[in-house]
């Protein structure tokens, strides 16, 4: 038997009335379908903080003592200012992050889900999210190669959190007693060390810090001119590092470092984890997604030699972030990283439900079901959908590179392997010794104006412009208008300069 509640008498219930969630949901829709049909050139809009408060505390309710009535015109604008402030991801005039803007229907998935509100870590909990997760690792594994059965994967909010939670399997299992005594387990003299390429992403050296590591315990290989791992330097590395007293467990390789795109020789850097006993991990958070593409898949050769992978699907598989698959090559690591009792979430006696929580192999009691985006796409699509703009993206970048190096007042810093391009604007009257602060007043001041979003980043301690192409939409001819305001930027401010000197 149906019964409604009465508003008069039961405040709570219009804030859930399904009726007013269809309105909520129609001016949702009609502030974004207009934004995903926009084609037009934005950048940032970068608003003053106090001034973008004060509007937002406009827009807030006084009301303290009952529930206020509703505003849909002031949903309406709440909405607006949030997408208006935003990064335009889905303007070709992005191009400065490695987030990317989502296929839309992945979007819708994820609204789902937060109204059936569904944490994933346990089967009871998410269950339909939890077998997708068993799909897609085995759909994914086709292109990593491991042995069906063999291996595992876990969903993290993020690559980050995804290199803290292998490096703990990795340690250990380098440990075993550490995770419960601490650094009292270990013998005298034995200090825990990781290895990793010098342009490796920050979160590796953070994870050390977590872990009690340090980060002058992280050993920096040396990368070439090509920003890869230097494989002829890294033994002697690691034989430098136990002279000093560290105890190396783990190896880190880059599929796609944040910085350049760069891919460090994955076979070849396994052959030596092997050799000394290294646990092998692979950050791939950007460039694991090359692993669809016939074309591009050569640049991953080794993968199935790692006994860790992290893979962001927020990146190059366009789905709402954060979104982040954990791989172990060997299922039994993935136990590996946590070692907790809990009675009020793990069961004592496991069955076929319990088989697929994995509450025990990651960080995240409660998670989104965030595989659920990926999982719809793919089941409607297929993986094509994906690799042919993957394609399309690393052809663009390629494209663009060309174009640069026929331009003489562009410099460009390396081959590009993925949709990361990095190059630095060098008029003939700019001193060397200006190159650096010349490159950051570039990008700070495209980024004011509003039609661009470009990155920086320093290559060689000198910055460098870097754009990221996740935008299937941009052209050469956007390229060729950015290259514009980046000249007509560095002429205003070599002439300011000029003018004040």
């Amino acid at each position: 038997m149906e019964t409604r509640c009465d508003p008069l008498t039961d405040p709570l219930s219009p804030a859930f009335d399904e009726r007013r969630f269809r309105d909520h949901t129609e001016t949702a829709v009609s502030l974004l379908g207009p934004q995903l049909a926009d084609t037009s050139i934005r950048g940032l809009d970068l608003i003053e903080p106090a001034t973008l408060a004060k509007v937002a505390r406009d827009l807030m309710t006084c009301e303290r003592d009952t529930v206020a009535a509703f505003d849909e015109k002031k949903l309406a604008a709440i909405l607006d200012l949030y997408i208006r402030t935003g990064i335009q991801v889905h303007s070709p005039g992005y191009m400065g992050r490695q987030f990317s803007g989502v296929v839309p229907l992945s979007g819708v998935v994820d609204f789902v889900s937060s109204v059936v509100n569904q944490p994933s870590s346990f089967y009871e909990a998410g269950q339909l999210p939890n077998v997708a997760e068993r799909l897609m690792a085995d759909e994914l594994n086709r292109y990593i190669g491991w042995d069906p059965g063999t291996f595992a994967m876990v969903t993290t909010s993020g690559g980050s959190l995804a290199n803290l939670t292998a490096l703990l399997a990795a340690r250990n299992r380098a440990f075993p007693d550490l995770w419960a005594r601490g650094a009292a387990a270990l013998p005298d003299g034995v200090r825990p060390a990781i290895a990793v390429g010098a342009d490796t992403h920050y979160s590796v050296a953070r994870a050390a810090g977590i872990m009690g590591i340090g980060e002058q315990r992280v050993v920096r290989l040396p990368i070439g001119p090509d920003q890869r791992i230097r494989v002829d330097a890294v033994r002697p590395a690691l034989d430098d590092a136990r002279r000093r007293g560290l105890s190396v467990f783990c190896l880190v390789a880059s599929a796609g470092t944040t910085s350049v795109g760069a891919f460090d020789p994955l076979d070849e850097l396994a052959a030596v984890a092997r050799e000394q006993n290294l646990w092998f991990h692979v950050d791939g958070a950007h460039g694991a997604a090359l692993l669809l593409s016939e074309r591009h898949r050569h640049k991953l050769r080794g993968v199935e030699q790692a006994d860790s992978l992290a893979w962001d699907a927020h990146k190059m598989l366009f789905v709402p972030a954060p979104c982040t698959l954990l791989f172990y090559r060997d299922k039994a690591h993935s136990l590996g990283a946590f070692r907790q009792k809990a009675s009020y979430v793990f069961d004592e006696q496991p069955d076929p439900y319990t088989a697929l929580d994995s509450g025990d192999k990651n960080f995240e009691c409660t998670k989104r079901p965030m595989i659920m985006p990926l999982w719809v796409l793919w089941s409607l699509y297929g993986p094509a959908l994906f690799r042919r703009k993957i394609d399309h993206l690393c052809g663009i970048t390629e494209e663009f590179h060309h174009i640069l190096r026929g331009e003489p007042d562009m410099e460009t810093l390396h081959r590009p392997e993925v949709n990361i391009l990095c190059f630095r604007h060098r008029p003939e009257e700019l001193p060397d010794d200006a190159v650096h602060a010349f490159q950051v007043a570039i990008r700070n001041r495209v980024k004011q104006e509003g039609n661009f979003f470009i990155s920086k980043v320093d290559v060689d301690g000198v910055a460098a412009l870097r754009v990221v192409l996740m935008n299937h939409r941009i052209t050469t001819e956007h390229f060729h208008l950015l290259l514009g305001e980046i000249r007509r930027t560095g002429q205003d401010i070599l002439h300011r300069e000029g003018g004040r000197n």
